[in-house]
């Protein structure tokens, strides 16, 4: 029987054995990367029991999906000779977590995710953000000096479709592989935006991005300001570099802006949070199965300046976990509004065939023991941004009120 399946496969149909084993390998992937399993329940209501799919047995699942396939080939209108089928059950079975954080990756997206955190792509030259809850997916800084700008795409826009593909809901990093591209193609952009009845629509030139993850300058009275965009792998270097010449000028003062940052890797935050602290716990994370693992720092330099931190609402992640453990050591003053409120970890799992998933693994806690997931954290200091200022890329240090809310707060600790 299983010979006749497979015989199936090779003629393009989708055979039950082929099936079983898409949904076997899925779960040996996942069972065998994973740490840990967590004991099932003992105890299941009756409406838990009914409502639960966790019990049909795979040969109903495959019986299943053999007759859609069936249906599939005899009614659909449109030829599938090029869909992957066993793509579609992977991210399916992925999705079906009901988690925005965890997704399967194809070869292609996998190798797009990896070149995301190396610093330099071929794209549109955004950051954007994804609500959590809603699914809807907002530009949060195009660069100055990048491709969306240029065609007049503004901070606060709603990413509404991509080649005439509706995006809301979907996976974050999906998305933005679909922006991604050859230096030099194009990209058709939908948005919506505040004040426009209907979406404004932009044909983006991709081109290399190197992204700036860090900027840095010395203003009056000796103050130091850091903008970190986001925590990829160079940018720890770029931090130390950037504090070190900083130092070397004689700062007296410290700004870090991560307003706007969406987070990124947990190693770097770490690593940058030990450039500015002395040996002490800087964040914890613990598992479904309350497994806990501590990040510590140990550098013995230090920042021995007062410290301002600037968060807003799309600080997110490691930005969050930047803002909390120095508030909670009391060695910066957070100044903004709430940030995002993730708290949780996700970890990138390759699979043996060059796929991998991404799922979330635990929570993570600032060193008072706070979970911030769904809250965010709260500024010592609040300070709306001046409306007039929200939907500009490049805001004058002068007209920006929140950084001089900082720069404030830092000299008065000065004196």
């Amino acid at each position: 029987m299983k010979k006749n399946f497979l015989t199936g496969l090779i003629t393009g149909l989708c055979s039950a054995v082929l099936l079983f084993v898409i949904f076997s390998a899925v779960m040996f992937f996942v069972q065998s990367k994973d740490e840990g399993n967590a004991n099932s329940s003992s105890v299941e209501s009756a409406e838990e029991q009914t409502a639960s799919t966790e019990d049909i047995p795979y040969d109903e699942i495959v019986d299943k999906l053999t007759f859609l396939q069936m249906l599939v080939d005899n009614y659909y209108l449109e030829d599938v000779g090029k869909v992957s089928f066993s793509d579609g059950i992977y991210k399916g079975f992925i999705s079906s977590l009901k988690d925005p954080y965890s997704t399967y990756y194809t070869k292609e997206e996998y190798g797009a995710l990896m070149e995301s955190s190396s610093g330099v792509y071929c794209g549109i030259g955004a950051t954007v953000s994804q609500n959590a809850k809603t699914g809807v997916i907002t530009i949060v800084k195009p660069f100055a000096t990048g491709p969306a700008y240029k065609v007049g795409i503004l901070p606060g826009d709603i990413l509404y479709k991509v080649n005439e593909e509706a995006v809301t809901g979907e996976d974050l990093t999906e998305v933005v592989s679909k922006m991604k591209g050859k230096e030099g193609t194009t990209v058709d952009i939908s948005v919506v935006r505040e004040g426009s009845s209907e979406p404004l629509e932009f044909t983006v030139t991709r081109q290399e991005i190197e992204v700036p993850t860090i900027e840095y300058k010395m203003l009056d009275n000796k103050v130091g300001y850091i903008i970190i965009t986001q925590f990829d792998e160079v940018t720890v270097n770029q931090f130390i570099n950037a504090i070190d010449s900083l130092e070397k000028d004689g700062m007296k003062g410290l700004v870090v802006d991560v307003r706007n940052n969406p987070g990124g890797l947990l190693q770097s935050v770490v690593k940058i949070l030990d450039r500015l602290l002395p040996p002490e716990l800087l964040v914890y994370t613990e598992d479904k199965n309350g497994k806990r693992e501590e990040e510590e720092s140990v550098d013995e330099d230090k920042v021995s300046v007062p410290i301002a931190v600037l968060i807003n609402g799309q600080s997110a992640s490691a930005s969050e976990i930047f803002a909390g453990t120095l508030q909670d050591y009391k060695v910066a003053t957070i100044i903004g509004t709430t940030s995002f409120g993730k708290g949780i970890v996700q970890k990138v799992i390759p699979l043996s065939d060059g796929t991998a998933v991404k799922l979330t693994i635990s929570k993570y806690y600032t060193p008072n023991g706070r979970n911030i997931h769904g809250i965010g954290i709260t500024p010592d200091i609040e300070v709306e941004l001046n409306e007039e200022l929200q939907k500009e890329v490049v805001i004058p240090i002068d007209k920006d009120n929140q950084l001089q809310e900082a720069i404030s707060t830092i000299m008065n600790k000065m004196k």
